[in-house]
């Protein structure tokens, strides 16, 4: 027996195999669909659970055109090693999308009225920490190389929950301590060392790696549970498809931060979370699009028991 995640976030079951290959062959569950095996703690999309991975392989095969004479066919979108990150890339690609700068900067700019001594003290706190770590002479180095996407992560995942519409508080913007820290500390290192070489090469690729990993990697390991290189790459390669684009985001980011410090430099203590707030609406309009699951309807309740025949009477005694 199985548990199942629809889209709308709630949990259906207790559900046999059959049931959920029929859902499959009905289209309201796909390879994304989480869902938890009975007698056990972790909750595995459809396409990594053994009873069901046949069932997407098979239909992948099915809908593979027919091997004709002519040019190779074209690679796979997209590989990350994960098929989760696989999935939602090849989706976003195919269906591709569009970077409103202008409605993120200004649906940011609202989130930080609304949610004001929050969203500014929680940005404050976390940045000046990465600022205070960097002063710390060697031993600094090392802890903004290893914690500085932890501390993103988190900052960004308290102001995604806000996004949702969910209860945050400050404490979610350190989430990345106790929710995803291995992974998140593996891309704080190899995500700025190797823009690190970048930059040390000749600038560009160094600009290139940064924007492609700054604004959506953090989220992809908070939000979707990736590993740091499945997450990294799922971003690569998701922003290149429109990287012009995300350069100009960054450029009007910078101009943000900019207009702060010349407003008594106090201004950029608001700047920084409207910043913040505009790659998580970023990340919203784009891997918030990602195909889910039909929610399930529930299991028809059991037809009632008829009621017994009632017996016939005795004949009467003559």
């Amino acid at each position: 027996m199985y548990r199942i995640i629809g889209a709308d976030g709630r949990e259906y079951g207790p559900i046999s195999i059959s049931q959920i290959r029929q859902w499959i062959s009905e289209g309201r569950a796909n390879a994304l669909t989480k869902a938890l095996p009975e007698g056990t703690t972790e909750w595995k999309p459809l396409c990594e659970i053994p009873e069901f991975a046949s069932i997407f392989i098979a239909a992948a095969s099915a809908t593979a055109p027919t091997a004709t004479p002519g040019p190779a066919p074209r690679p796979a979108l997209i590989s990350t090693g994960d098929p989760v990150a696989d999935a939602i890339g090849r989706e976003i690609l195919e269906r591709d999308y569009h970077l409103d700068i202008g409605a993120c900067v200004s649906r940011a700019w609202e989130l930080v009225k609304s949610r004001f001594w929050l969203t500014v003290g929680a940005a404050a706190i976390v940045y000046l920490l990465v600022g205070a770590l960097a002063g710390i002479p060697i031993l600094g180095t090392i802890a903004v190389l290893l914690l500085t996407y932890v501390l993103e992560g988190g900052l960004k995942w308290m102001f995604l929950r806000l996004v949702r519409g969910e209860n945050a508080e400050l404490g979610d913007a350190f989430a990345g301590f106790n929710q995803c820290f291995k992974p998140l500390m593996l891309l704080s290192l190899v995500a700025q060392l190797l823009a690190g070489v970048g930059f040390l090469l000749c600038i560009l690729p160094g600009i290139y790696l940064t924007v492609c990993w700054f604004g959506f990697a953090p989220l992809l390991v908070m939000d979707k549970k990736l590993d740091f290189w499945p997450a990294m790459e799922l971003s690569r390669k998701v922003v290149t498809k429109h990287w012009w684009s995300f350069l100009c985001l960054g450029i009007v980011n910078f101009l943000i931060l900019l207009a702060g410090l010349f407003a008594c430099c106090v201004g950029v203590f608001v700047a920084m979370p409207i910043v913040a707030a505009t790659w998580v609406y970023a990340y919203v309009d784009i891997f918030g699009r990602t195909a889910q699951p039909t929610p399930p309807a529930p299991l028809p309740p059991p037809a009632p028991t008829p009621p017994p025949t009632p017996q016939n009477p005795a004949a009467p005694t003559v």
